[in-house]
């Protein structure tokens, strides 16, 4: 439940698990699909979307031409970058495909960089505060509900362009006869239907496994203070280099995730 808040773990397993469970509002079953809300993961990207949003309107509305800020220029890069991967796998893409990869990279960018932080900086807060634990976690990405509502929405878009470009006869007429043709019809919907489902769960599961994987070494880490003396070092000496490589995980996941998405809209422009 939302409330709910435990004392500071004294054992590795109840650190880790601590640290694993989110702070929700309804029930939750494992292993069952339930109507509970993860509130840390909406407020975080929310809010993350937020601070996103506002801070590109700003640079964009200081834009000048003559004596460009650094944070101008990192744009105009970034922009420049992606009209041309977007002009690479998918010549013909309306307007909003560009502005839709820009937008996910930097949504996505922000949240893996949660990731970044001291894994107690909530957990700290919250027990300095109130003597306990509140379940808050700051990765968004390392919940499987938000990378698959994200996944999904690129599907929906692939859908919609699907029966805006060659009509609902033409989509259904594709997917009876390719690829082996109307006498194969029975096959092609099934692989069809395979290929749909695949891509909004590789899509999800892709972004959401790396940052979790990632998630669980921080804590491996952080977890070397239990063992008491020296080994509290542990934390700084192989922390950091994890930290330093994730800085470079963290674009990389969100660039995948963003051109992906454009070669689904892509696909969904083709006819067979």
């Amino acid at each position: 439940m939302a409330g709910q808040i435990t004392p500071w773990p004294d054992t590795v397993s109840g650190y880790i698990s601590g640290h694993l469970t989110r702070y929700t509002v309804g029930d939750e079953v494992d292993g069952s699909f339930t109507w509970a809300l993860h509130l840390d993961t909406l407020l975080v990207s929310w809010a993350l979307a937020a601070l996103g949003f506002y801070t590109l309107i700003k640079i964009s509305m200081r834009a000048q031409s003559k004596n460009p800020s650094k944070l101008q220029v990192a744009c105009e890069l970034l922009l420049t970058f992606f009209d041309k991967q977007v002009r690479d796998l998918f010549p013909n893409a309306p307007p909003i495909v560009g502005p839709l990869a820009i937008t996910i990279f930097v949504w996505v960018v922000l949240m893996n960089s949660m990731d970044v932080l001291p894994v107690d900086s909530i957990t700290t807060t919250g027990y300095l505060a109130t003597g306990s634990v509140p379940h808050f976690k700051l990765l968004s990405t390392a919940d499987l509900s938000l990378t698959l509502a994200l996944a999904l929405s690129v599907f929906a878009m692939t859908f919609y362009y699907n029966i805006k470009v060659k009509g609902i006869g033409g989509f259904l007429h594709e997917v009876a006869t390719a690829p082996f043709g109307a006498k194969m019809a029975p096959v092609n919907i099934l692989l069809r239907c395979v290929e749909e489902i695949a891509k909004p769960l590789s899509l999800s599961m892709r972004l959401f496994g790396n940052l979790f994987a990632a998630e669980i070494i921080f804590l491996l880490i952080a977890s070397l203070s239990f063992a008491g003396g020296a080994a509290f070092l542990g934390q700084w000496v192989f922390g950091a280099p994890w930290a330093i490589y994730h800085i470079l995980v963290v674009p990389l996941q969100a660039y995948i995730f963003s051109v992906l998405a454009v070669v689904y809209l892509a696909m969904a422009h083709e006819t067979h």
